[in-house]
């Protein structure tokens, strides 16, 4: 048992999930896709003036495009193109056709009380906007087949806790203690999920916060390191997010008919990364790749020339968003559910959604 162990230590460490980004052959149910989120699907591209505001002092919240995002992987899973931010669209149907990505670095899913940042129902108008030409280029018909065959990918929760809750973690505790904070995100996304099935959309992938009390940021902030190598009292009440989400998928699931959604469970695959780091090919759970000072946290990553020698080795980047590594790993994850960190995603994978049918308009 223990050479087998050590045997697919050594496959992940020579890169073998790298065929998470080998395209399927068989045939698939998807279109297009369209995805929604924060720094977790957007490297700044997308979110205007982003080197002005940026809030966290990372100017790179990820390790050199959106490439390398797990997203634009499980468009390559698909056999999809990655879908272009919203602000480069040209105005071309071909262009929507291919999907949009409207995500933006440090996007909540409250509305935030400045321009710094945009929200999840600013990206839910952007959508309606899209879902308008499409129907005025294609037809009403047309237009309404194409949407019920694309995928929608929501990734949104992790910047309200940081900017919302854990950066004024006194302050908003005297108005809402974590359960009351949690309902009113997870009340929020159901809206959205509700808004979208509106707009003819039914396959739709909902993303889990990662577990913020390991990120390097969190860990400084706190100067709380205990046997996990975590802030546990941060991470209840991420996974207390994450349980109301996909307590309310599935209820969405029962009650909306033809609606095929999914919630992947972020959390537990990047908490068994950080707690067998050395398992999963990584020799760092600790400290963001790059950064300055403790943890790699004190300054964040205002210029790629401070990054780490290798890259591969950690599993944070920077403050709060992972490796490409780590992202690779979640991407194979999430898609099969047959590697290492398997059942993230359910009811089911994201490939099981994506060759799922779909019933016709009527």
């Amino acid at each position: 048992m223990e050479g087998f162990a050590l045997f697919l230590v050594a496959l992940v460490s020579m890169g073998i999930t790298n065929l998470a980004m080998v395209p399927e052959k068989t045939s698939r149910n998807v279109s297009a896709m369209y995805v929604l989120g924060d720094s977790s699907v957007d490297c700044g591209s997308n979110t205007l003036f982003y080197p002005i505001i940026h809030l966290n002092l990372s100017l790179l919240p990820c390790n050199g495009s959106n490439s390398i995002l797990l997203p634009y992987l499980l468009a390559k899973k698909m056999g999809l193109p990655y879908a272009e931010p919203f602000y480069a669209q040209n105005g071309t149907i071909d262009g929507l056709l291919n999907g949009v990505n409207y995500g933006a670095a440090h996007a909540t899913i409250l509305s935030p009380t400045s321009l710094s940042h945009q929200s999840l129902n600013h990206q839910l108008r952007q959508v309606f906007e899209t879902v308008q030409l499409l129907e005025l280029q294609l037809g009403h018909e047309s237009s309404r087949h194409f949407i019920r065959s694309s995928l929608f990918y929501l990734a949104f929760g992790k910047d309200d806790y940081i900017d919302l809750f854990l950066r004024n973690f006194s302050g908003v505790m005297a108005e809402y203690n974590g359960p009351q904070f949690a309902e009113i995100l997870v009340n929020q996304m159901v809206h959205a999920v509700m808004n979208l099935y509106d707009m003819n959309v039914r396959k739709v992938v909902l993303m889990g916060i990662l577990p913020l009390g390991c990120a390097p940021s969190l860990l400084f902030q706190w100067h709380i390191d205990d046997a996990t190598g975590c802030v546990e009292m941060i991470n209840e009440v991420i996974l207390r997010y994450n349980v109301l989400l996909e307590k309310s998928i599935v209820r969405l699931n029962e009650e909306l008919p033809d609606a095929h959604l999914v919630f992947c469970d972020l959390y537990q695959g990047v908490k068994k990364i950080i707690t067998y780091p050395h398992f999963f090919g990584f020799e760092d759970a600790k400290n963001a790749c790059c950064g300055l000072g403790l943890y790699g946290a004190e300054i964040g990553c205002v210029t790629s020339d401070i990054a780490c020698n290798t890259v591969s080795a950690n599993v944070w980047w920077d403050l709060y968003n992972p490796t490409p590594k780590a992202n690779s790993l979640l991407a194979e994850s999430t898609w099969s559910g047959q590697q290492l960190l398997s059942n993230i995603c359910r009811p089911t994978t994201i490939r099981g959604l994506v060759y799922s049918s779909v019933s016709p308009p009527t």
